[in-house]
């Protein structure tokens, strides 16, 4: 393991590199390695003006994928971005190679990623995560923040993409000024697509749907609105330690009791279709989910 410097960041990687090419973006001042995508994220700033440097091929030292691999991944997501451009989406500027590495360069968004895995230390020590913070808002702060992933993620139907490896890791908040940011969907595939990984599929076990787990089974959009009924159990439903330890455990998530359900019981009736794990039982689209969800959220 290297230890890397570069203006006001140190990270880690398997090989040293050089960096210096970055510095026609200013100054590093912000950094995040610990990935298993094989890419550093950089945070550069010049004249008050900052990007995030998305680089495949480094070498991070948790990497899960050859460079060669993370290289291929990160330039088929950069259409991605492209086509499903939304006001919630991070908005990229430009990419290229940069000698056996390839550079993503976004503008930059403010907020606090709402699954931090790189800061855990940190919140052990008595210091609320972004999370915690986040489930502590207003309801209504919280339902306005689930009405723009209806948004986006109507928005990615729409276009015949399903949500691959989306979870809380893939948003930014902002608590200063209640914005919502997608950082994060270098995974989608054109709907419908199929898993050929089995249990290994991509995404976190906290929310993962059936067909998730299952080779051969069918991810489309109704997988996409699984997932998100999954978020919105999670940021207004009450798990103990113990139940999100029994979703890995079992390759299956649960909702929570409706007693332990903050909004009304209409609206838990909602979700709970949407994380039906018989895809048949759940809503056909992501606009159906939508006019049920604000329909019983007013009565």
């Amino acid at each position: 393991m290297e230890i890397i410097e570069l203006d006001d960041i140190r990270f880690r990687l398997q090989k040293r590199q050089d960096f210096r090419w970055l510095n026609r973006y200013g100054r590093a001042f912000w950094c995040v390695d610990q990935t298993g995508s094989g890419c550093i994220c950089i945070g550069m700033e010049r004249a008050g003006e900052k990007v995030f440097c998305k680089i495949a091929g480094v070498g991070t030292v948790e990497a899960e994928v050859s460079p060669e691999e993370s290289v291929r991944i990160l330039k088929n997501a950069v259409s991605l971005y492209r086509t499903l451009r939304h006001p919630a989406l991070v908005r990229i500027i430009e990419e290229y190679e940069q000698g056996p590495f390839y550079a993503a360069i976004f503008a930059w968004a403010e907020g606090e990623c709402l699954f931090d895995h790189w800061n855990f230390e940190r919140y052990a020590n008595g210091v609320p995560s972004p999370r915690e913070r986040f489930l502590a808002l207003p309801a209504a702060k919280r339902l306005a923040a689930v009405d723009v992933l209806f948004s986006f993620l109507q928005n990615v139907a729409e276009k015949g993409y399903a949500a691959v490896d989306f979870y809380d890791g893939s948003i930014l908040y902002d608590f200063e000024t209640d914005k919502l940011t997608i950082c994060d969907i270098d995974l989608f595939r054109k709907s419908p697509t199929m898993n050929n990984m089995g249990a290994d599929w991509y995404g976190t076990k906290r929310l993962k749907a059936p067909e998730e787990y299952e080779l051969g089974g069918v991810i489309d959009e109704r997988t996409t609105l699984f997932t998100l009924g999954a978020l919105i159990f999670d940021f207004f439903g009450g798990f103990s330690e113990e139940e999100i330890a029994q979703r890995y455990a079992q390759n299956r998530f649960l909702p929570c009791a409706l007693s332990r359900w903050q909004l009304n019981a209409q609206s838990y009736r909602a979700a709970e279709r949407a994380v039906c794990a018989d895809k048949a039982g759940r809503y056909q689209s992501i606009a159906q989910f939508w006019n049920a969800w604000h329909g019983d959220l007013c009565r």
